[in-house]
């Protein structure tokens, strides 16, 4: 029986696939068909569908003990928040049910990092253009984006928005009395893929330094080896004083977290911000099963062999379909393609091809597959966007000729 979906909110504009299961790097509809999946729930089963030691884990924690509250302690908390300290810059971490929640918690430390200190006028959270940090009334405020802000009235105070070229304004911001924080992802996923520069990221660094300010790194997509190291900051060598992940930690499963300093986290003492789902047993189970393979030496060896095999490849399609493809953007397997025709057209014809593909602003299209994806089966995807461009070429003539 197919669901009819009347009774869903119609906030979403679906593909049409009804999908019923996953392995590996396939996405299988209710009918049998298979895709070669390069969306993976948007960057986030970042081991795979139905990645076998994720299954154990799960199977494992859900003969144990699925949920219990904050008030007691949660041994796995402190193993996995032990294990993210360790590789990275991190002392103290919050753990939440997804990207948009550490994003919250990540602004609430920044102001009351400054609260504490007797200065709560410093409430200026400084963002910028293309940027994407979840759907919160607060998280689209520090992106904003007209498009997820329209119609829900004022926006909240206390966001600046700014162009990452304007530097000027950047600096003039940062030095206002009122500034608390820069937020910024070192790789944009939404916002076109475009990965941040070292300098941008060291002037970022410089003037959060220089007048007092937290920086906040937005990890959540390009972070957990998705650049092909486990932090895309590590590229620059610059390091933040919140950094804010979700996404592949948990695999698939509802897992996000915010990393901090000792001291960025210092205001946030007991009763000042909590969750109920947050850290739970469940969770903490499979973000260890998640954390331990993609941390591992081998997979991000894999990132980057393949990562490097795809750009290889998609600069020469490039070359072969200069009326397709733009630019190839993005770093590791966060991978951009700025397209000539509508980004959606091609996001259609890379499905009725057997493909999946995100979209991205700036007309990008992104292909964001598994961590552990191989040689082979990013080659198949090369193929089928062949296939894809040989269609949008022949229905641009088609419509010529109309």
């Amino acid at each position: 029986m197919t669901a009819s979906n009347d009774h869903l909110f119609g906030v979403y504009a679906r593909a049409p696939i009804e999908v019923e299961r996953g392995q590996g790097v396939r996405l299988y509809d209710r009918h049998g068909r298979s895709w070669l999946d390069f969306v993976q729930g948007i960057a986030t089963n970042g081991l795979g569908h139905a990645a076998p030691v994720l299954v154990e884990a799960v199977r494992k924690q859900s003969e144990k003990l699925w949920h219990v509250s904050n008030i007691f302690t949660i041994p796995e908390q402190g193993e996995l928040a032990d294990k993210l300290c360790a590789a990275s810059f991190a002392d103290k971490v919050f753990f939440t049910n997804s990207g948009t929640e550490a994003v919250e918690c990540a602004l609430k430390l920044a102001r009351k990092y400054h609260a504490a200190r007797g200065n709560e006028e410093r409430i200026d959270i400084i963002g910028f253009e293309g940027a994407f940090h979840g759907r919160t009334y607060a998280a689209v405020t520090a992106a904003g984006n007209e498009t997820y802000l329209k119609g829900f009235g004022p926006r909240l105070p206390g966001f600046v928005h700014l162009s990452l070229d304007d530097h000027e304004a950047i600096r003039a911001a940062a030095e206002a009395p009122t500034a608390a924080a820069i937020l910024v992802e070192p790789v944009q996923g939404e916002g076109g893929a475009r990965a941040l520069t070292d300098a941008e990221l060291t002037l970022l660094r410089e003037l959060c330094d220089a007048n007092g300010l937290l920086l906040i790194f937005d990890e959540i997509q390009c972070g957990m080896g998705r650049s092909g190291k486990l932090w895309a900051y590590e590229y620059s060598g610059v390091t933040p004083d919140v950094m804010c992940v979700a996404k592949a930690l948990g695999g698939g499963f509802p897992v996000g977290a915010c990393l901090a300093t000792e001291d960025a986290a210092s205001g946030m003492v007991v009763g000042s911000h909590g969750s109920t789902f947050g850290g739970n047993p469940m969770a903490m189970a499979v973000g260890l099963a998640a954390f331990g393979e993609i941390s591992s030496p081998e997979l991000l060896d894999n990132v980057r062999k393949q990562a490097g095999y795809l750009k290889q490849q998609l600069e020469g399609l490039k070359q072969t379909w200069p009326d397709m493809i733009e630019e190839i953007r993005g770093r590791g397997l966060l991978v951009g393609i700025k397209v000539k025709p509508n980004n959606r057209e091609i996001m259609t014809l890379a499905r009725d091809n057997g493909l999946l593909i995100a979209g991205g602003s700036d007309n990008c299209v992104r292909l964001l597959p598994p961590l552990n994806v191989t040689e082979d089966e990013c080659r198949e995807a090369i193929g089928l966007l062949e296939k894809t461009f040989e269609a949008a070429r022949a229905a641009a003539k088609q419509k010529e000729q109309a």
